[in-house]
């Protein structure tokens, strides 16, 4: 389960449908070229299906590793 720091205060949302298929580099990807933040910045990435029934969310975090977390909507 991701539990990201309570210390997160922007929560970044993708608009269009991502490609679940993507893992942790493809979604940094992502983050660079559309959203042009850096995903290294400590804060949510969040990132939709085409169906729009399910989440993926990105952060990088302590460690100082990166983690995807992938939820059911219901």
């Amino acid at each position: 389960m991701m539990r990201p720091s309570n210390d997160i205060d922007i929560v970044w949302l993708a608009r269009g449908a991502v490609d679940f298929r993507k893992g942790i580099n493809g979604l940094s990807v992502l983050v660079e070229e559309r959203l042009a933040h850096d995903p290294f910045s400590g804060q949510l990435f969040v990132f939709v299906n085409k169906k729009r029934d399910k989440v993926k969310i990105l952060y990088w975090g302590v460690p100082r590793t990166f983690g995807v977390s992938q939820t059911m909507l219901w």
